[in-house]
């Protein structure tokens, strides 16, 4: 037999006998419990903010390094999914381009190893917003880079070359082609600058002189002069960049002096961003567009791809074609390190001059002490 089951509401007696065996407290108590809770619930929530902030600051901040260590313009959406390619497939034909993101890769991995932990624990939202971040701070980075080399450059080379007029700081019109110093350090070096005809022609981007990624600026080379039968001379040794990649990996100051060696203070250990581009290869792109006529950051400038310059730059130390190439890439490397950061002399310093340095000398006559006491004893 089923029992009926009672749906109706509580009579006003039932209510009155429940209330009569509550205890009776004081309001005011009741509301500061009440208040208590909330605060506690809103701690929660603002500890809970706080974590979510502090999570995205650091996102951004370690972004910073991927334009300046890692690539110029790949994404890193492109970079992981090049990865995930080649973990899922057998296939071993691969294009130059699809090794570059590979590269760019282990770069990345290397740069900010916490990231695949990082985005195997995390929600598909979490993780998306995790790349925002990252992609913010490298937009920010080098978008402060740009901005530092906009305003730094003219300084340098109206001191170096003390052209008239002088490269103005602040209007980006008067560069280019159109300033004759500029003009030089952007011309391609198989072109006479010097010529008159050729200087017009180049303004007029008349066949011939057109300029394009293909090209190896002036600004690049040593003295500013390249030599046709040996390109590779001189290449990647300006004044400029050096000052350049100074003024981005250690600091503006650091950029007014590039003469000789640096100076030989570890900074190459404790700069662990400065010491993975230590070939500077960012810097060069950087400041073709500073000493370019171009406004904002773009990847074309008329006939001029950037990307495909970056690219060329990388090339240059990534795929040398010989044994002889990446040998001259070791030692350009080697310059730049020396350039910068200056070497260390402590493993040529002998035995006896280190005796000889005032910490050993004061630790011989502290014990001399004590053993002369010991003899009088």
């Amino acid at each position: 037999m089923s029992q009926t089951v009672n749906s109706q509401p509580s009579s006003p007696s039932q209510r009155s006998s429940a209330l009569s065996t509550a205890v009776t407290t004081s309001e005011s108590a009741r509301q500061r419990r009440k208040i208590a809770a909330l605060e506690e619930k809103l701690q929660i929530l603002e500890a809970g903010h706080s974590v979510k902030q502090r999570d995205i600051n650091y996102y951004m901040s370690q972004g910073r390094a991927i334009r300046r260590i890692i690539t110029l313009y790949d994404s890193i959406e492109d970079l992981i999914s090049e990865n995930d390619r080649r973990c899922e497939a057998d296939d071993d034909d691969v294009t130059i381009d699809q090794d570059r993101l590979q590269t760019g890769y282990v770069t990345l991995s290397n740069a900010i190893p916490w990231l695949h932990e990082r985005a195997s624990e995390l929600e598909h939202e979490d993780y998306m917003q995790m790349l925002k971040k990252l992609r913010q701070g490298a937009d920010s980075a080098r978008g402060d880079d740009t901005a530092k080399l906009k305003s730094l450059v003219p300084n340098w080379v109206n001191h170096e070359f003390k052209p008239n007029p002088p490269v103005d700081r602040e209007d980006k019109h008067c560069r280019g082609f159109v300033h004759d110093i500029c003009g030089r350090l952007l011309c391609p070096t198989e072109l006479d600058w010097q010529n008159p005809i050729i200087k017009a022609a180049i303004r007029d981007r008349a066949d011939g002189c057109i300029i394009t990624e293909m090209s190896w600026p002036t600004f690049l080379y040593e003295k500013y002069s390249a030599d046709q039968n040996n390109l590779e001379q001189g290449l990647f040794k300006s004044t400029l960049l050096v000052q350049a990649f100074k003024a981005i990996f250690t600091s503006p100051s650091s950029a007014k002096d590039v003469d000789g060696e640096g100076d030989g203070a570890n900074v190459i250990e404790n700069n662990r961003r400065a010491q993975k581009d230590s070939s500077g290869k960012k810097v060069k792109t950087h400041l073709r567009f500073a000493l370019s006529s171009v406004t904002s950051w773009r990847t074309i400038d008329g006939d001029f791809d950037y990307i495909q310059f970056w690219r060329n730059i990388v090339d240059f130390f990534e795929r040398a074609p010989g044994r002889t190439a990446q040998r001259n890439v070791n030692q350009l490397l080697t310059w730049w390190t020396r350039k910068v950061f200056g070497t260390s002399r402590r493993a040529e310093i002998s035995d006896a001059a280190m005796s000889k340095m005032s910490v050993n000398a004061l630790t011989r006559q502290r014990a001399q002490l004590d053993d002369a006491i010991f003899d009088s004893d």
